[in-house]
């Protein structure tokens, strides 16, 4: 961790807090009434909208620390961009994370679809079809599939928020913006980063 970022290890300091069962955001964060006057957060995190997944909880982190952005399969849609940008742009993040987690509905669905074809009804095929490059890309990197395809859908959603926004690609050549990609396990509450 040496190489880290200080605002990734910031995070993963959290994490080991959460894991350890040594939380202390959650009660400081009722004496953080200033928090109501505007916000300063440090890192921006796109995540999968799985309620397994509270990210300021697997952070431990107050409130105003983090700009989180939860849709399923942790997809950068346009809308998710946009949030994005307005964090490094406006509220200057220094730290944007994209968090996958194990046992993702979202990969679980992209295989199904690139296995089978079967699509989820209604407007829910939008983020089976955002993951389902994942799915075809992980199908050939050996172990379990759906897993190989969280990774994959972090690395691919990293590379696609530098390509389609130029707020975020050159915040990062500038080094005023670090980029990391990281998988939560649900089983054990550890993120690992890629």
């Amino acid at each position: 961790m040496a190489n880290t970022p200080h605002t990734l290890r910031a995070l993963l300091e959290g994490n080991e807090r959460f894991i350890n069962g040594t939380s202390r955001a959650l009660s400081q964060a009722v004496q953080h009434v200033e928090h109501a006057a505007g916000q300063s957060p440090f890192a921006v995190v796109l995540g999968c909208a799985d309620s397994r997944v509270p990210v300021e909880m697997v952070f431990d982190q107050q409130p105003g620390s983090l700009f989180v952005i939860r849709l399923a399969g942790n997809t950068a849609s346009a809308d998710a961009i946009a949030s994005i940008e307005f964090a490094v742009a406006v509220l200057k993040s220094s730290l944007l994370l994209v968090l996958g987690h194990s046992s993702c509905g979202a990969a679980t669905a992209a295989v199904e679809y690139v296995r089978s074809g079967a699509a989820l009804p209604g407007a829910m095929q939008r983020f089976v079809q955002a993951v389902a490059p994942a799915a075809e890309g992980a199908r050939t990197l050996g172990g379990d599939w759906i897993e190989q395809t969280v990774a994959e859908n972090v690395r691919l959603t990293l590379a696609k928020l530098s390509a389609e926004s130029p707020i975020i690609s050159q915040a990062a050549a500038r080094e005023d913006l670090s980029l990391a990609g990281a998988i939560y396990d649900l089983h054990t509450g550890r993120v690992n980063l890629l």
